[in-house]
């Protein structure tokens, strides 16, 4: 049989050229990260955890955005860490608000190779999650505000904002002290987040010297408190504290008004939201919420970051400045450390004090508590959140 010679160069010269591709270090990334043509970059890997889908998305996806953010900024300064150009990518999982999801996204993260986690946001989700992070020797700075998520021992958890026996406590002073609240109805959503914040402001109250006349509890997924508020009218309450999301106190503030309760409803940061004003509408003047740290105004990087964010992303959530600077003082540990490692900057990073944008100091203590964070009182006036006082920040 004849052999075409045209034929047989070809083919050579194809299976030349793809055996030499399958050799070649990939340096596209070299390119997008801004290096040198042909640089070799070391992608380092972020992990993040946080409801995307269902009532709780829109806290998820502000917390998602500053988080990207933060990256965004941090790969446009060119790093290099330990002698190597370095690339920062984010892997992004929806963990629902659920805490098996939580566990089970927590070990996808781990199996991807991820040098640290930003998440999970809810504290129900964050403290099964930790134990597997905890196993894998992985940084984890969450949202989460149960005191139990920093209780376990562990050496890899911190978290970003106070805890619900700072803010708790500061509450529920303020709301016998300030709002002159003697008589207290108590409504929590039975959620690792929500009973934790209610425990802490009762205890509070009553130190305070008020009275708990009512404790009742929902859930998470509930929209008709009819029953509930029914129950507590009769004890002719001063404030209604409520522990829980703003999907649930939205409605709440409509149903409470609905039924001749003229007491004002007070709740933590996860009714100070914007989104809680709209679901209320006329019905949320003058319910009172608190909110970790310092009003964006107040905020040493506040304004800028505003500014830039919504040319970015548009609107803000309130957790939205929180991610973006768990982001950057976990990559600025890796920095100081020159390592990429998680067991090498580890130690850094629960020691450093970082200058971000909700704080001109952020440091944790041996726990991983968040150090001197300040809790901000709101009130909704003329449909707006507008700020009463600021307790406790330096």
């Amino acid at each position: 049989m004849t052999v075409n010679k045209t034929r047989v160069f070809a083919l050579s010269a194809a299976v030349a050229m793809a055996l030499s591709a399958c050799g070649k270090k990939e340096d596209a990334p070299a390119a997008e990260a801004g290096a040198p043509a042909g640089a070799e970059v070391q992608v380092v890997k972020i992990g993040f955890a946080a409801p995307l889908t269902g009532p709780q998305a829109h806290y998820g996806k502000g917390y998602q955005n500053g988080v990207q953010m933060g990256i965004d900024d941090e790969n446009a300064l060119n790093p290099e860490i330990g002698g190597k150009k370095v690339k920062f990518e984010l892997l992004a999982e929806d963990d629902q608000a659920d805490p098996k999801a939580g566990a089970q996204v927590a070990q996808k993260l781990v199996d991807s190779g991820v040098a640290g986690v930003i998440g999970h946001f809810n504290s129900g989700t964050s403290i099964p999650a930790s134990k597997v992070y905890s196993d894998a020797g992985i940084p984890q700075i969450a949202m989460a505000t149960a005191p139990a998520y920093t209780q376990q021992g562990f050496k890899t958890t911190f978290r970003s904002l106070t805890n619900d026996t700072q803010q708790g406590g500061v509450v529920g002073k303020y709301a016998v002290e300030k709002l002159g609240a003697k008589k207290i109805a108590i409504i929590d959503d039975r959620t690792a987040y929500g009973q934790g914040l209610a425990d802490e402001f009762e205890k509070a109250a009553k130190a305070a010297g008020g009275e708990i006349v009512k404790r009742e509890f929902t859930n998470d997924k509930a929209t008709d408190f009819a029953s509930i508020l029914t129950a507590i009218k009769g004890s002719n309450p001063d404030i209604i504290f409520y522990g829980g999301a703003d999907a649930q106190s939205g409605p709440m503030a409509i149903q409470l008004k609905r039924l001749g309760l003229k007491a004002p409803l007070v709740s933590g940061e996860m009714t100070r939201t914007d989104n809680f004003v709209q679901l209320a509408g006329k019905d949320a003047e003058g319910s009172i919420a608190s909110l970790a740290g310092l009003p964006m105004e107040q905020m040493p990087g506040g304004k800028d970051f505003e500014t830039r964010y919504k040319a970015k992303y548009q609107e803000m959530e309130i957790y939205t400045p929180y991610g973006y600077d768990s982001t950057r003082q976990l990559i600025n540990a890796m920095k100081k450390a020159n390592s990429v490692d998680p067991k090498v900057y580890l130690p850094v990073l629960a020691k450093e004090s970082y200058a971000g944008v909700t704080a001109a100091a952020i440091a944790f203590d041996d726990k991983g508590d968040l150090k001197d964070g300040g809790i901000t009182i709101y009130k909704v006036v003329g449909g707006k959140w507008t700020v009463l006082e600021t307790v406790g920040a330096k």
